[in-house]
């Protein structure tokens, strides 16, 4: 007579446990997704906001931050490079000027290159070539471009000393004969310490777009 009820405990205990697990199952199964989420995936920064700290190699694959480098700088040029893009050798006079024209007032250049099909030895010999005397980074998945929501080569991102971004977008308004220098009037205005004009915060860079990793989560608009 007591069988029955033995056989209920029994299949009533045997599902609390199965139930259990299933829940204990499906916590730590969100826990490691949203931990893997919240390591590999970044929101696009605004302006005017802190720009995060990043890590990347350069093409002799010594490693390099962001804060390290900008460490009591008074203001950072992050500049988006490729070996294969036109736009960019027609503007590696310009920039090689900038970064030499800048270098007394504290001011630090950091290349990144995002392009896929570009390789380190091309950076290498990119660099070699046009002597560029600031670190170029290779951003392998385009976690930094896509950070920066950076779409063309070159395009630039200007931080102050507290490494807030100041201005995004064009070094100037033309490949061959600019009229506008979009990232020098930043530069001046940043290191004096003055706020951007809301207009003049953002410009349209011009170039060749960079050619990402496929990734279905991203938009790629230029």
């Amino acid at each position: 007579m007591y069988a029955p009820n033995l056989f209920t405990h029994f299949f009533a205990k045997t599902r609390f446990v199965v139930l259990l697990w299933i829940y204990v199952a499906t916590v730590l199964w969100l826990g490691l997704t949203n931990i893997g989420f919240a390591e590999e995936t970044q929101d696009e920064v605004e302006l005017d906001t802190v720009v995060k700290d990043f890590t990347c190699k350069d093409a002799d694959g010594a490693s390099h931050t962001l804060y390290a480098l900008s460490e009591e700088k008074s203001a950072t040029v992050i500049v988006f490079l490729a070996t294969q893009c036109p736009a960019v050798t027609d503007y590696v006079e310009r920039i090689t000027t900038l970064v030499k024209a800048y270098d007394d007032k504290k001011v630090q250049f950091i290349g990144i290159n995002s392009n896929k099909q570009e390789t380190v030895t091309e950076i290498l010999e990119y660099n070699k070539k046009h002597g560029f005397q600031f670190p170029v980074l290779k951003d392998p998945e385009n976690k930094i471009a896509d950070y920066f929501g950076a779409r063309r080569t070159p395009e630039v991102f200007l931080l102050d000393a507290e490494r807030v971004l100041r201005y995004a977008g064009a070094i100037d308004d033309s490949r061959k004969e600019p009229t506008k220098n979009h990232l020098e009037a930043a530069l001046a205005m940043v290191i004096a310490g003055k706020d951007i004009p809301k207009a003049s915060k953002k410009t349209r860079a011009i170039g060749c777009t960079i050619k990402r990793v496929r990734k279905t989560d991203v938009n790629r608009t230029p």
